[in-house]
């Protein structure tokens, strides 16, 4: 048996930690940075911010954002606005639950703050919607339909609608009749597509439903018996809504980058549907006979508290997508960070980071 040789770090080219010193930190991006040089979640946060300061600061990335869980109603959709506003992504893919509750939001509605001594039937007979310590009222997304509603009377009647086309429409609303700010109305100003792969799993997908069949409802009245025979003739009438215009908008968009990057808040659908762009170019490539470079994610950023070994895609390192094709391998130039905590914790610190970084950032001669 070989004598142990007792190395120190530098001299194999390891990185040396840093105390971090409160008497030096002068801002939010100084802590984040020290942070990097520290351990555990810190050094998670630390590095997100760096990987999130290339991907923005790269002039030919894309940079996506999948968002998921009820972050408009944990009060984090001016984060989303403002990543908008500023520039720092050029698509979004979220869930419509999240875009419905941010509407809300949008149109001067508000949530509240949950009182434990009300019980949930005490809630619903108030009219009130729990998400866990939030309270959305049924009375605001009554009036978000209503918004859905004057979007869809300019549509055609016999256009085929898709999320990004239906998203689009109700910035172009927001922008025209609704003050203040509002994810899709930051989005349709600098056109920003905005998908949502589950679509009819949220409000505005039964909002969408609901006037499709009220389009009909004079129609099955003078035919049906009775109003069960007229809720069955209505279930049969559906939406001209074909989704795979959003999975090829999406597509050429990846294709047409140069380098991509994505933000991941959560994970579920939006996540899945934002990576899976390479897996469809490269089994387009297979069976087709096609010869296209699939398009891989070089920068990443996940905020979520799930781990891998529960086995859900939310928990999913982007190491594991490496073996899906979906991203750069770091020896490749991937460069990659995850936060396993809650986002409402962790986000508003590196978007302040940022903001303050894009504030002091020299201008350009």
């Amino acid at each position: 048996m070989q004598p142990r040789e007792f190395h120190d770090g530098a001299q194999d080219g390891l990185e040396a930690l840093e105390s971090l010193d409160p008497d030096h930190i002068r801002s939010f991006s100084d802590l984040l940075v020290a942070m990097r040089k520290t351990a555990f979640g810190g050094r998670r946060l630390g590095e997100a911010f760096e990987v999130l300061w290339a991907m923005i600061e790269d002039p030919d990335c894309h940079v996506v954002l999948t968002l998921s869980g009820a972050m408009t109603i944990a009060k984090m959709g001016k984060i989303i606005s403002g990543m908008i506003d500023h520039g720092m992504v050029q698509a979004v893919v979220s869930t419509g639950a999240l875009i419905a509750h941010g509407l809300s939001e949008s149109v001067g509605k508000t949530h509240y703050r949950h009182d434990p001594a009300m019980t949930d039937r005490d809630l619903f007979q108030r009219g009130y919607n729990r998400v866990y310590d939030t309270l959305e009222m049924e009375s605001n997304l009554n009036y978000v339909e209503q918004v859905v509603s004057r979007t869809l009377k300019r549509i055609a009647p016999d256009q085929l609608l898709s999320s990004e086309m239906l998203t689009r429409e109700l910035g172009k609303t927001l922008v025209e009749e609704h003050e203040g700010t509002g994810i899709l109305k930051s989005a349709y100003i600098k056109n920003v597509p905005v998908y949502i792969p589950a679509f009819t799993d949220s409000e505005m997908g039964l909002d969408v439903a609901t006037w499709a069949m009220g389009r009909a409802l004079d129609r099955a009245r003078s035919q049906a018996k009775d109003e069960a025979g007229v809720l069955r003739a209505l279930h049969q009438v559906q939406p001209s809504f074909n989704p795979y215009l959003d999975l090829n908008s999406y597509a050429d968009r990846m294709l047409s980058a140069k380098r991509l990057g994505i933000v991941t808040i959560g994970g579920g659908v939006p996540r899945n549907w934002a990576q899976q762009v390479a897996p469809y170019v490269e089994i387009s490539n297979v069976r087709l006979g096609l010869d296209v470079k699939p398009p891989r994610f070089q920068y990443g950023v996940r905020i979520c508290p799930e781990p891998d070994y529960w086995g859900g895609l939310s928990g999913c390192t982007y190491q594991e997508g490496i073996s899906w094709g979906k991203f750069v391998p770091p020896e490749e130039g991937g460069r990659f960070a995850e936060v396993l905590s809650d986002a409402t914790v962790v986000w508003p610190l590196l978007m302040v980071g940022l903001l303050e970084r894009l504030r002091h950032k020299p201008a350009k001669p």
